[in-house]
């Protein structure tokens, strides 16, 4: 009992700092894949809801004043950071968070932008689900051969 404790904590805690130890650790324990795709996407929730609530805000303030303290509003450096937000958006950090960025530095690269905690809370939502079905279904097949669901 102790040990299946251990297992789903182990995921847990790794899919809130670096999303890929989770499905890792949880494939490679022995955990079923639902149980492994269920902790990975709770580690990765948990990181994107308190550092929404409690710093949020607050960064993005920061953000703010240290770096458009002194500068131009419209260069061509602010007008490319404008219009790669305006074309990817939530979506496109959101959908890159697991694979470049951890929870954590994808919800405070949401927040910077200042997007509503909604909008941040949905769509890190549905990348969690995604990436954590795709790598987990992944390592799965190799280490198993099949993913192996057991209801």
């Amino acid at each position: 009992m102790f040990e299946d404790l251990f297992k789903y904590l182990a995921v847990y805690g790794l899919s809130m700092l670096k999303f890929i130890g989770g499905p890792l650790w949880g494939i490679n324990s022995g955990l079923t894949f639902l149980e492994t795709v269920l902790f990975t996407s709770l580690g990765m929730m948990t990181s994107v809801i308190l550092f929404t609530t409690i710093v949020g805000d607050r960064f993005h303030s920061w953000f703010l004043k240290i770096f458009y303290k002194n500068s131009k509003l419209f260069t061509k450096k602010n007008r490319t950071k404008v219009r790669i937000w305006r074309n990817y958006g939530m979506k496109g950090v959101a959908f890159l968070t697991p694979i470049l960025f951890t929870p954590i530095g994808g919800t405070l690269v949401a927040n910077s932008f200042g997007e509503s905690r909604k909008k941040i809370y949905f769509y890190m939502l549905l990348s969690a689900l995604f990436w954590s079905i795709t790598f987990s279904s992944i390592l799965s097949i190799l280490r198993n051969g099949s993913i192996g669901l057991h209801f």
